[in-house]
């Protein structure tokens, strides 16, 4: 969408562009030679007017969306990271019972029934 906007708008500041520099009201476009009255001047412009409008208008929305899209994969990131900190944290803390665990039954064995 930003891609065909700024097409757009560069198409209806190309239109502009062409009006301003020439002196007269004849205007020479890919070969063709045009001769426009005020009535038609008129409409070219408010057709190159809304081209313009479209154009900016496809700019905003896709800026707006690709922003969303950014937002989004922000915060699934930040939920990611903040879920394997978590995991992380429950594996030390496992690893650290499991130590302990191992220690006590080490220690039970190390006495045996024999050896209080």
């Amino acid at each position: 969408m930003i891609l065909l906007g700024l097409l757009l708008v560069l198409l209806a500041g190309g239109a502009v562009a062409l009006v301003l520099t020439e002196e007269s009201a004849r205007y020479i476009l890919f070969g063709y030679t045009f001769e426009l009255n005020h009535v038609e001047m008129f409409l070219a412009g408010a057709a190159t007017a809304a081209v313009l409008l479209v154009g900016l208008w496809l700019l905003g929305s896709g800026s707006r969306r690709t922003a969303r899209q950014r937002r989004r994969l922000r915060h699934a990131r930040a939920e990611a990271s903040s879920e394997v900190a978590r995991l992380e944290d429950e594996k030390r803390d496992l690893e650290r019972r499991l130590d302990h665990e191992n220690t006590a039954g080490d220690r039970l064995v190390a006495r045996g029934p024999d050896n209080p």
